[in-house]
């Protein structure tokens, strides 16, 4: 890492991920101020210089305890204008979990479109590049930004967290719902590659209306007897991923995994989640599961590391903007 040209800045609560980005790197994070004030409002500061330099912001925008979403949001958009505004070269800011991308399209009368809103917010502080983990959609992801965007996939990660479980077991991916088709297709590509065998894909119909999710649970492919991984980009509450499993389970599945990028995970989620259909649910450190009980993470939780890849593509774009 070129210390002199680059500055990698993590805010709180994804310090200790920034942290280890940084020293996948070579590097460190360099110092900044994050302070509140009694009335609600708040400031945030670099305390290094960053004059001609190309900066790197690492937050995932996931609503806490601590802050809501918006709070998050707030913050990182004031960072990105007060570091332009002290003479920044560049500004990129990678948000492994990016807020408010899941709304992508009208489906009613007067919907919002949040996913451009984010953008247009985005590219009016001065941001140059952002960097994401297994957003939602991401064609309307890369169509709503003007800016140049980079889109990480964690895909091979938890493909290579499978290997050694998948042994002497036939597997089947399956995808909970039609719009995550392409998805569980890739995923079930990356996992031939490293089981050595065909992988099928399986999917399961649903359908959603007002937040609820209805239908009949009806799974199109063969899943008796195999072990099936139910691959998604999130995980709220969890309904989604039992309603899957428990059709899995009926129809003769052997043992079923529940894997996400993203665990967000609802309060709800605690009660959903222990039904015994899930066996295992996978999910990334992209958001810290704050939310799951103790029990719940010891006896059902796995996180894969993603820092590797998140470091990995912040060293391709240092390399670029030496050029």
């Amino acid at each position: 890492m070129n210390t002199t040209k680059n500055l990698i800045f993590a805010l709180e609560p994804s310090k200790a991920f920034g942290s280890m980005v940084a020293e996948a790197i070579g590097g460190t994070l360099s110092a900044h101020e994050e302070r509140d004030f009694s009335e609600g409002e708040h400031k945030i500061r670099s305390l290094v210089d960053v004059r001609n330099k190309d900066i790197f912001i690492i937050y995932s925008l996931y609503g806490d305890p601590q802050l809501t979403v918006n709070d998050k949001l707030c913050r990182v958009l004031f960072f990105i204008g007060s570091l332009k505004d002290a003479g920044a070269t560049t500004v990129t800011v990678i948000a492994p979990y990016l807020c408010y991308s899941r709304k992508d399209k009208k489906t009613k009368s007067h919907d919002p479109i949040t996913t451009q809103y984010i953008a247009r917010l985005f590219e009016a502080l001065g941001t140059d590049r952002l960097v994401t983990l297994d957003v939602h959609n991401v064609q309307a992801f890369e169509n709503a930004f003007r800016i140049p965007t980079t889109h990480l996939e964690a895909k091979g990660f938890i493909a290579t967290y499978f290997t050694p479980l998948l042994k002497k077991t036939e597997t089947v991916v399956l995808s909970p719902d039609s719009g995550g088709i392409k998805r569980a297709m890739a995923f079930a590509k990356t996992l031939e590659k490293e089981q050595k065998i065909p992988i099928p894909v399986a999917v399961m119909h649903k359908t959603r209306s007002e937040g609820a999710v209805g239908g009949t649970a009806q799974i199109f492919g063969e899943v008796r007897a195999k072990t099936v991984i139910i691959i998604d980009d999130l995980i709220s509450t969890g309904t989604t991923l039992l309603r899957a499993a428990k059709a899995c389970k009926q129809a003769g599945a052997k043992k079923v995994y529940a894997v996400a990028t993203h665990g967000i995970f609802s309060v709800a989620a605690n009660e959903t989640l222990k039904n015994p259909a899930l066996d295992n649910i996978v999910i990334t450190n992209s958001i810290p599961p704050q939310r799951l009980s103790k029990e719940l993470m010891e006896k059902k939780v796995d996180i894969i590391n993603v820092t590797p890849l998140v470091a990995e593509a912040i060293s391709d774009l240092m390399e670029d903007n030496a050029l």
